[in-house]
């Protein structure tokens, strides 16, 4: 199973503020769907609850310490192993945040799809650095929408 990670950042790697994505940026919305529709999905009990609903047509995993969380429609685990277990056989599982679960499994990822936003914006919460030497970028599609905000999916992949 390749672990893959999935984030959508500002220039300045802000990634949250207030457990809210500081943009609205539909287009990102569209390929976040993209890239995780059919796959199992693990987020962090505060990235769930800024959803606020299991996301449909993904195996939506959350992980919690708090042992007495039940949300129909999820399945709780306490730590990324039981994430992985829950995932079951499946080609690739989703992190999609927030910031701690990325800062403690960027080492054990595959795979990152990033959208940069080209914004600079003051957050609470962001994505961790990596090492680039470490990661090799397979593709990068630059795009800007109606209000001239330029993005960029990005996917890189870890070098063996």
């Amino acid at each position: 199973m390749k672990i893959a990670m999935i984030a959508a950042m500002a220039n300045n790697r802000v990634i949250g503020k207030d457990n809210q994505m500081p943009w609205h940026l539909p287009e990102d919305l569209r390929h976040f769907k993209a890239m995780t529709l059919g796959k199992p999905v693990v987020m962090g009990r505060k990235t769930y609850e800024s959803i606020g609903r299991p996301l449909p047509g993904r195996h939506n995993i959350v992980i919690s310490r708090q042992d007495s969380l039940v949300i129909d429609g999820v399945t709780r685990v306490s730590s990324f192993e039981e994430a992985k277990i829950a995932a079951g056989d499946c080609d690739e599982l989703v992190v999609m945040g927030g910031g701690q679960l990325y800062e403690m499994l960027l080492s054990q990822a595959d795979i990152l799809y990033l959208t940069e936003i080209n914004l600079t914006v003051e957050g609470d919460t962001y994505f961790p650095e990596w090492d680039n030497g470490s990661w090799q970028e397979v593709s990068r599609d630059v795009a800007k929408n109606d209000k001239d905000v330029e993005y960029s999916f990005i996917k890189l992949v870890k070098k063996c």
